[in-house]
């Protein structure tokens, strides 16, 4: 039986460019660095959210842009201040979709090597409730 998300891996480009998106927005806490071993397939970065393990291995990235993403769960009181941090670091942002306002608000945001996430203010029992009305 699976029991939980065990990590999350994303390909990046430059390390140290990634490493600044997620200590940025996520607040995440690097809690390992390859350097110049490889264990893996490339030189990689560990990165804890919470007890949400994050890696980040390098590589090329993604050529194409889409709407596959991962996404966060975050106060809807905390909205404006993740919107600040990520108009900060400059990274695009996407329109979000059309929504109910019981379904809560969505920042969408691709990082530097196109991968799609979503900061969320909702939660899925809202949602269903909302739809189901």
């Amino acid at each position: 039986m699976i029991a939980e998300i065990s990590h999350l891996t994303f390909i990046v480009e430059d390390l140290e460019r990634a490493s600044k998106f997620f200590t940025s927005i996520f607040a995440a806490q690097e809690i390992y660095s390859s350097g110049d071993k490889t264990f893996s397939l490339s030189s990689e970065k560990f990165f804890l959210i919470n007890d949400l393990w994050i890696c980040i291995m390098e590589g090329k990235s993604l050529s194409d842009r889409t709407y596959n993403h991962v996404a966060f769960s975050i106060p809807d009181d905390e909205f404006e201040l993740y919107e600040a941090k990520i108009k900060a670091l400059g990274v695009d942002i996407r329109p979000s979709r059309p929504r109910v306002a019981e379904e809560g608000r969505s920042i969408y945001f691709y990082d530097f090597d196109n991968h799609l996430f979503e900061l969320h203010s909702g939660s899925l029992s809202e949602r269903l409730k909302r739809y189901n009305e």
